[in-house]
């Protein structure tokens, strides 16, 4: 474990890099700034360990209006409708950025935070805990919120993510993960070739502002079906209006099984032959194919980031669920201790 202060954000304020090896070779690198993943390596079927995220090479560019890469999303990630929502007959509103909706709860959101490195863990499991104070009325949002967020390398050359949080009035709360994967170990090729399987018989409806309409609608003999896999890029062409709306995918799947951690979705590079597994206890993922950077958007080498070069498998709840009382969601509340895990599993064939 090495921790180090590798510079300062505009403000003058310095940010810490963490970073773990395991015994397995696996190594990831973590910035307090965003509490984010920059760098992950793992072999691929002949051994060699390659950057598999995402990333910048300054500051600067993580500071980018909008870049949430490898970043955690909070307080409620994805999109919150007309910016707004009750809480105990009490209204509160958000800064709307994406027309007349709030996306990642907008410039307040975690992933814009300078995070506190709590603890370091070494050994054969290492890890590192980040800890965040969202004061009551933070970014619009209600209480008195502390979350923590801890990153393991498991033995099993997997990267665990466990999120923790308590407030001390109710809260919407939704956090996630917005790393951008390509798993080819070269960001300056794209992704349409990886073959996606997404463990999920329906998708929710969403209108012309991805906000849910409360349909589930099925997957089956649309292009949205990776209920077995197949290449990113075999349908993502298709007429479909959505697909053409988003240029690509920007879906979130209602995941099958019952409640606990279980499979979300399964990413495989034929070429590298590397394998990457998502499980959660989450009920759903949002499958996004990097259909957009900000123009001039420039990655690790000097590398111009293009579209469909990457793609994200946020775990979730459902986008707008503070609207939704039918979706698998509750505010927390006092009392509660919020706790959910994510895992991104390595392997070869």
């Amino acid at each position: 474990m090495e921790k180090l202060e590798i510079g300062r954000l505009s403000n003058g304020r310095p940010v810490e890099k963490v970073s773990l090896k395991s015994k397995n070779g696996m190594t990831g690198e973590f910035l307090n700034y965003g509490c984010r993943i920059v760098r992950l390596t793992v072999p691929n079927r002949d051994g060699v360990f390659e950057n598999v995220v995402l990333g910048h090479d300054s500051l600067a560019e993580y500071e980018a209006p909008g870049d949430v890469q490898g970043a955690v999303i909070g307080r409620f990630a994805n999109r919150i409708a007309g910016g707004e929502f009750t809480v105990g007959g009490k209204s509160y509103h958000l800064a709307k950025n994406e027309g007349n909706n709030t996306l990642h709860s907008s410039s307040a959101g975690f992933q814009n935070r300078l995070w506190q490195v709590k603890e370091t863990t070494d050994g054969g499991e290492p890890s590192v805990t980040f800890s965040l104070l969202s004061p009551d009325g933070d970014g619009g949002f209600p209480g008195n919120l502390r979350a923590e967020v801890t990153y393991t390398l498991t033995e099993d050359r997997s990267l665990r993510i466990d999120y923790r949080a308590e407030t001390d009035a109710e809260t919407p709360l939704n956090l996630t993960n917005h790393s951008y994967f390509n798993i080819t170990g070269n960001a300056a090729k794209d992704v349409l070739g990886m073959e996606l399987r997404v463990f999920s018989d329906a998708m929710t409806e969403a209108d012309g502002g991805l906000i849910p309409t409360g349909r589930l609608l099925p997957v089956e003999g649309t292009p949205f079906d990776f209920r077995s896999a197949v290449p990113i890029g075999s349908q993502i062409g298709e007429p479909d209006p959505f697909l053409v709306l988003c240029g690509g995918y920007d879906v979130n799947y209602a995941l099958n099984g019952p409640e606990g951690i279980k499979k979300a979705a399964e990413l495989f590079d034929p070429q590298s032959g590397r394998v990457m597994l998502v499980m959660t206890d989450l009920p759903g993922i949002q499958v996004y194919t990097a259909n957009s950077f900000a123009p001039g958007t420039v990655g690790f080498g000097g590398i111009k980031y293009q579209p469909h070069h990457a793609v994200c498998l946020e775990t979730q709840y459902f986008p707008d669920s503070p609207h939704r009382p039918d979706f698998p969601y509750r505010n927390l509340v006092p009392g509660q201790r919020f706790h959910s895990a994510t895992i991104f599993r390595f392997e070869c064939r």
